[in-house]
């Protein structure tokens, strides 16, 4: 269980500029996060989510603004001290290890030093049962959705407490967003603090305690989950949902 003991957030994002080599891509970004809510990153295509989450790790070019996990300013720091502040990244490519087994696989990741233990291998497979099942199993015979549950497994064993997670149910089965529907509200009980990159609306509409929206590079709207129904006008227009 991970229990949030100050007022401070967990994710403080302030003027974030961010570029790939000659290209600006972010353009002043404010987001705050507070420990244990769940936070959905919305916007088409080429809006800028997914470089806000590789900005926040480190993984972009240049990088200007404010960066604050916990209250510790990271944007002048390394990936992997970023890591141990306790935040966990799932991008889209999930980077399962295919010549090792399922089992391997979550066995391989180092425990981050954040106070927070990591998850044992028991308690993913019981809240994975499929992973149970193909513990044995090589990466490259998993199905993609349980490659990315064992990508979203791989984290939690670290004792991240903020976790990352980039376009998790894209191109899943019904069956396997439902799983992972269940795992983010499982978190936030135990909780973790979530923000999630989503281009399914649907997946992401009920998880959610807070939205925001971006269009080239910037935060255009915010809204709390309370404000949905009466903001879906405004998300039609920007989102085509």
């Amino acid at each position: 269980m991970v229990s949030p003991t100050s007022k401070t957030p967990a994710l403080e994002i302030r003027g974030l500029q961010a570029w790939y080599g000659e290209s600006h891509v972010l353009h002043g970004v404010d987001i705050v996060v507070q420990p244990g809510e769940v936070v959905t990153l919305l916007g088409r295509n080429g809006a800028g989510r997914t470089t806000t989450m590789r900005a926040v790790m480190g993984l972009t070019g240049a990088r200007k603004g404010s960066v604050k996990i916990n209250g510790v300013e990271t944007v002048g720091l390394p990936t992997h001290r970023i890591a141990h502040l306790g935040v966990g990244y799932c991008p889209e490519e999930r980077g399962i290890f295919s010549s090792l087994s399922c089992e391997e696989n979550l066995l391989l990741p180092p425990a981050l030093k954040t106070g927070t233990p990591g998850m044992s291998v028991q308690e993913i497979y019981a809240m994975f049962p499929n992973l149970a099942e193909r513990r044995n199993s090589q990466g490259t015979r998993l199905s993609g959705g349980e490659q990315q549950m064992l990508a979203v497994a791989r984290i939690l064993r670290t004792g991240a407490n903020l976790l990352l997670l980039d376009e998790i149910s894209e191109g899943l089965a019904p069956v396997i967003v439902q799983a992972l529907a269940r795992m983010i509200t499982t978190l936030r009980q135990k909780g973790y603090t979530v923000v999630m990159v989503e281009q399914n609306f649907r997946f992401a509409a009920p998880l959610a305690d807070r939205f925001y929206v971006m269009e080239h590079g910037r935060i255009v709207e915010q809204f709390g989950a309370a404000e949905l129904e009466q903001k879906m006008p405004v998300l039609t227009e920007l989102l085509g949902v």
